[in-house]
C-alpha cells in the first residue's frame, strides 16, 4: 500500500518521495491506519497533511483485492502461510484453497499462542512472581533502533543506542548554541544514520523563555524514558529555572522488521 502511495504521488505531482525517511515513515502511519479500518468498512482515505515539499496526499483505498492478487503469477507462489485467527476459520481457508488451486497451506505457526506466551512470560517477570517456571527465563524486549535528538548542524545526538533493553531511561545535558538564546528546540528522531534527514522524525517540542546568556552557559536536561510498554516520554528541563516541557510517543515510526534490517544494512554499508 505504501509502495502504491508513492507511485501515485509521483505520478500526479513528479515528485519521489522514496528515499525520504520523514516522508516515507508518515505515509506508513497513515496506511496502517487505513489498514485497520478497512477492517470493519469497505473504504476509506488515506490523508497526510504536507507530506513532502508543502503537498498534501490523500487516496480513497477500498476493501476490493482482487486485481493485486491477479498481478502476481499464482504459480510462482512457494508456500502459503496462514498465522493468527485465520487458521481458524474453515472459510477462509477454503477460499484460499480455491484461489491458489488447492495448493496446501501451512497452519503450524500459531502467532497469536506465541504473542499469548511470551505476553504471560513478561507480566510474571515484571511483577516480581517468584514461580519456578518463569525463574530461570531471561525476557529481553530491547530498542530495535537507536533514539535520540537533532543536534546544531542536522547531526544525530543518540541517548539510548538500539539493543538497549527496556524498560530504560536515560538523561544528557545539553547547551545553548548562541548568545542570548531565548528558546531551545528538542526534535526526536529514531535511526542509525549520522544524519538526522536519513533518520525518522519522531515529534518536537520547542522550550521557551531561556534565560538571555552566554552561549553554552545555559543548560537543559534532556531525558528519555521507555516504559515496559515500549511507550517513549521525552522530556526537558531548564536547569536554571525547572521550566519544564514533555513530549509521549506511543508508536515508534511504525517500522517492520524488514525496515529495521534494511535499514541496519544501509549503515554498515
Amino acid at each position: 500500500m505504501v509502495d502504491y502511495c508513492v507511485q501515485v504521488f509521483k505520478k500526479k505531482q513528479n515528485k519521489d518521495i522514496s528515499k525520504n525517511a520523514r516522508a516515507m515513515a508518515r505515509l506508513k502511519v497513515a496506511c496502517e491506519k487505513a489498514k485497520r479500518e478497512l477492517s470493519s468498512t469497505f473504504e476509506t482515505s488515506i490523508d497526510v497533511d504536507c507530506l513532502y515539499d508543502g503537498i498534501d496526499f490523500s487516496l480513497k483505498v477500498t476493501r476490493r483485492c482482487e486485481n493485486a492478487k491477479k498481478k502476481n503469477n499464482k504459480n510462482n507462489v512457494d508456500d502459503i502461510v496462514l498465522v493468527g485467527g485465520s487458521t481458524r476459520i474453515p472459510k477462509v481457508q477454503q477460499m484460499i484453497r480455491k484461489f491458489f488451486d488447492s495448493k496446501p497451506l501451512c497452519k503450524n505457526i500459531k502467532a497469536d499462542e506465541a504473542v499469548a506466551y511470551g505476553a504471560a512470560f513478561l507480566a510474571a517477570k515484571l511483577s516480581g512472581n517468584n514461580n519456578k517456571v518463569v525463574n530461570d527465563l531471561i525476557l529481553l524486549d530491547v530498542t530495535p533502533l537507536s533514539l535520540g535528538v537533532r543536534e546544531y548542524g542536522g547531526r544525530m545526538n543518540v541517548l539510548i543506542p538500539r539493543n538497549t533493553p527496556i524498560p530504560t531511561t536515560r538523561e544528557k545535558l545539553a547547551v545553548t548554541v548562541f548568545d542570548n538564546q531565548v528558546g531551545m528546540q528538542v526534535s526526536v528522531f529514531q535511526g542509525e544514520y549520522d544524519e538526522v534527514e536519513d533518520n525518522i522524525f519522531l515529534g518536537e517540542f520547542i522550550i521557551h523563555d531561556v534565560p538571555p546568556a552566554p552561549r553554552g552557559k545555559e543548560r537543559l536536561n534532556l531525558c528519555f524514558s521507555i516504559d515496559a510498554n515500549g511507550i517513549l516520554d521525552v522530556s526537558g528541563e531548564l536547569v536554571s529555572t525547572g521550566y519544564k516541557k514533555n513530549l509521549v510517543i506511543t508508536e515508534s515510526g511504525i517500522l517492520s522488521d524488514c525496515d529495521i534490517e534494511r535499514m541496519l544494512n544501509k549503515v554498515e554499508l
